[in-house]
């Protein structure tokens, strides 16, 4: 396995100033974190998302376009839906090159705050990108029958592995990918996968069982582990699962089918994760862990904080997402960022 190094976005290291009534780093620090296991997968994990993805690949998709094209730091904007899992109508945009030819595909997805517009500078030169709202989140893809924040989004249908919420949002990003190569042909010759906090978690649970993907960028992901991750107070979804786990212990059951980084010991291409020292949102220990268990290639980005505003953060953002433009253009990570 080619493994690329330890890299550090620009400024001090060292945890910031917070007034939390808990430690957002716990106690962890990087030599720590780099030790953090994924835990054991159940016998059938692997044949569980197999069978979740092949139904998901016979989705008609219908993807479709939605009113007028708009062009936003030089990409050209237009709002789309398709059909997921479920009979599931999802909403979000497509972004492609103005006057430039399309070179590979992206499905980029977002926190657990949701989505009201897409990202276009985030995308590499030649990029078509989908931008779903995953099942139950704003502002395209709300349902009546599903808690929009995040509190009460993970806990949907937690009761059983077949019913839970976060299994439709990963069938989500499998059928934005069939969407995206409907709507834009060219963007099969090469696709990859963008995701923050919920989406690198989301990210980390889709791409093994799908070929289609060569490469992936994955940010604060959540959902690593989720048996230390009970035992972290935070101010994230986390803390949900947390509570729910305190009074029913055999929430775990279903969990362990829905952790990032169990997922992550199946993932073999390339991906880039960024995992932050301090994170009062995303326990560190779950973030580090989906980077520690990846099976292929990988480059790890250092960041001071996340989920909080600090001194340096414009500075590590902007490394960051040169860093992501870099890996996911194809380009040698081995070149992107000092060596810690």
């Amino acid at each position: 396995m080619s493994i690329h190094p330890v890299t550090t976005a620009p400024g001090e290291l060292s945890p910031p100033s917070h007034d939390f009534p808990f430690d957002p780093t716990h106690g962890y620090d990087l030599a720590r974190l780099l030790a953090v296991k994924a835990p054991q997968a159940p016998h059938d994990f692997a044949d569980f998302w197999r069978e979740r993805h092949a139904r998901a690949m016979r989705v008609d998709t219908a993807p479709r376009i939605e009113g007028p094209w708009s062009t936003v730091d030089g990409m050209r904007v237009a709002e789309v839906s398709y059909t997921s899992v479920d009979g599931v109508r999802i909403g979000g945009w497509l972004t492609v090159p103005v006057g430039g030819r399309v070179t590979q595909g992206c499905v980029s997805t977002h926190g657990y705050g949701g989505r009201a517009a897409p990202d276009p500078w985030q995308s590499p030169p030649g990029t078509a990108t989908i931008w779903p709202c995953l099942r139950g989140l704003g502002t395209r893809s709300l349902l009546p029958d599903v808690p929009s924040k995040s509190a009460g989004h993970v806990l949907h249908g937690i009761g059983a592995r077949e019913s839970y919420l976060i299994g439709g949002c990963v069938a989500d990003v499998w059928c934005a990918a069939t969407a995206l190569q409907s709507l834009v042909p060219e963007a099969a010759g090469r696709l990859t996968y963008l995701g923050t906090s919920f989406g690198g978690g989301i990210g980390a649970l889709a791409l093994p069982w799908d070929a289609r993907f060569q490469a992936a960028g994955l940010t604060v992901p959540t959902f690593g582990n989720h048996p230390l991750r009970v035992t972290l107070p935070c101010t994230g979804s986390g803390e949900s699962v947390r509570t729910r786990f305190a009074e029913d212990p055999s929430v775990l059951d279903v969990l362990a089918y829905f952790d990032a980084a169990t997922a992550a010991r199946y993932l073999e291409i390339p991906v880039h994760v960024a995992a932050a020292l301090f994170d009062p949102h995303v326990p560190p220990p779950g973030q580090f862990a989906v980077y520690n268990a990846l099976a292929g290639p990988r480059e790890l980005l250092v960041l001071r904080a996340g989920h909080f505003d600090h001194p340096g953060e414009p500075a590590e953002t902007a490394a960051l997402e040169e860093a992501q433009r870099h890996f996911l253009s194809g380009a040698d990570p081995m070149a992107a960022g000092p060596t810690a």
